[in-house]
């Protein structure tokens, strides 16, 4: 209780017209998102919410028709409590209502990924038969040679209906009668790349997210900031949670439908956008484009996937102190937060838990681990649904704290092999491999070996023009690893591939790597 207090007043909710707004918004929808954004129109009103490369709108545009498509989803489209809608979009506005509107159907709402293949498609729309679809117009070929055979509807369309032309249509329709329900799930699917995807349900609530909207508040300052980019796509746990905090704090937001360097420079340049959401492949190629672009950036919050100490430094040292690494779960949301002035002292680090979490570091024998020693990253949050018997969570991921409880990331459980009896992780010697001048990125497997049992197997991209053979890598790499980091075989690539998440593509390394032969 004393964490809601601490929010409502850094929000203003504890003056008599703050709690009458706040009291009125749950009276008239209930407990969904909807009561959230009618809160922040009442709050903030014509003050811009959200623009994108089509539209702009103040939060109280946004929210009217988010509550036109309330109408419509309902009436046309049968959408309540018990129904599903899987939401296939990516960056824009017709994704932000969509989210708004469908939250207050009660409808268990599935962001789907928008560069999933038709295979996972198939199987999504197999297991959950959605109700509705809700895609973009370039999808649509996907769409139609896939098993789903229900409803679906465009987000943007200039002949067919869309949730654009839904929103703006029926403008008598500006009012919902009295019909409070309670959100259903938002559903987020983990990228998947080193297993089978997973599918994670949230329940939106206040009380849940106290301890990371604190964290975020105090840690990254976003009070004070003023307008935020989302270029992490919110249909990923780190892009939603975000699109929300924003909107609860009256915040302009600004979005692109696909990231691209220049676009996002240019982007951020143009509304002089202070904060921005990425994962580190995002803000390296925006780096490496123009920083100039982005010298209005105090926060630059990176998540999503590991974060290069060179690139740290480098942002550093054209930016200033404005970069925040940022580790959370698809289940448990936020854990840790490393703000500029943490990896200045600890360049490696992911920073300290946030408050209200409990995070350990388990052996293999299922106990804690010692202080620096490694072991995989469980957790145990009031907020993470698969854990309500107050059970660790495991993670999946590895790590150490170290002894002024800084935390640091090892890789995943999946990627860590056994060579000749020790422990060997892959992200050590990416780590390695990415401070020779000569290399662009890395990306470390394990592979057999008939004496060790497993290697490692280096697949090299080499900066663009640059002379660098495997005989010369290896020979500096014995200067400074330890004998079995030394990979069995290296493999030189145009480009080390990505998911659209922003993380290595494991699986496409692992086949490159048995396609590939090293070269000279």
């Amino acid at each position: 209780m004393l964490k809601l207090i601490r929010v409502m007043r850094r929000l203003n909710m504890l003056s008599p017209r703050g709690a009458l707004r706040l009291a009125a918004a749950i009276w008239k929808y209930g407990v969904n998102l909807m009561a959230l954004l009618s809160l922040a129109a009442r709050t903030y009103g014509d003050r811009i919410a959200v623009a994108d490369e089509r539209e702009t709108f103040s939060y109280r545009q946004l929210w009217r028709q988010s509550e036109r498509l309330v109408l419509q989803f309902r009436q046309q489209y049968g959408l309540a409590r018990g129904k599903k809608i899987g939401v296939m979009c990516s960056n824009h506005t017709s994704l932000v209502k969509t989210i708004f509107a469908a939250s207050c159907t009660g409808a268990d709402i599935y962001l789907l990924n928008t560069g999933m293949g038709l295979e996972r498609f198939n199987q999504l729309a197999k297991l959950h038969d959605f109700d509705l679809l809700v895609h973009d117009d370039e999808l649509t070929p996907l769409v139609v040679q896939s098993a789903y055979v229900r409803t679906r509807l465009s987000s943007y369309s200039d002949d067919q209906p869309s949730v654009k032309r839904l929103a703006q249509a029926s403008e008598h329709m500006t009012t919902i009668r009295s019909k409070r329900v309670t959100a259903g799930k938002i559903m987020l699917l983990t990228g998947g790349t080193t297993g089978r995807a997973k599918e994670v349900p949230h329940q939106p609530s206040l009380f849940h997210y106290l301890p990371p909207f604190l964290t975020l508040l105090s840690r990254l300052k976003l009070k004070e900031r003023h307008t935020a980019y989302i270029a992490t796509p919110i249909y990923h746990g780190y892009g939603i949670a975000f699109l929300l905090l924003c909107t609860a704090l009256g915040k302009k937001i600004i979005l692109t439908s696909r990231f691209e360097a220049a676009k996002s420079c240019q982007w951020i340049d143009k509304h002089k956008a202070d904060v921005v959401t990425v994962v580190p492949q995002m803000l390296l190629k925006m780096i490496k484009h123009d920083y100039d672009q982005l010298k209005s950036l105090v926060c630059i919050a990176s998540g999503g996937a590991e974060l290069n100490p060179g690139l740290a430094e480098e942002v550093r040292s054209r930016l200033g102190d404005v970069l925040y690494n940022l580790y959370g779960t698809s289940e448990a949301g936020l854990c840790t937060v490393a703000t500029p002035q943490d990896m200045r002292q600890h360049p490696l680090t992911i920073g300290r838990k946030i408050e209200g979490l409990e995070l350990s570091i388990i052996d293999e024998g299922k106990k804690p681990a010692s202080v620096g020693k490694v072991g995989q990253m469980c957790i145990k949050h009031k907020r993470t649904l698969i854990s309500r018997s107050h059970t660790w969570l495991e993670t999946g991921d590895m790590g150490f704290r170290d002894e002024g409880g800084y935390f640091y990331w090892c890789g995943r459980v999946d990627d860590m092999i056994v060579s000749g009896g020790e422990n060997v992780y892959p992200l050590e010697l990416e780590r390695l491999l990415h401070s020779h001048p000569l290399i662009e990125d890395a990306a470390v497997i394990g592979i057999p070996d008939e004496w060790f049992g497993q290697r490692l197997k280096a697949v090299v991209q080499r900066v663009p023009n640059a002379s660098l053979t495997e005989e010369e890598l290896l020979a500096w790499l014995r200067s400074k690893a330890a004998r079995y980091q030394i990979p069995k075989e290296v493999v030189f690539t145009d480009e080390i591939a990505y998911t659209s998440l922003g993380k290595r593509d494991k699986k496409r390394t692992a086949i490159e790597g048995t396609q590939g032969t090293p070269q000279s």
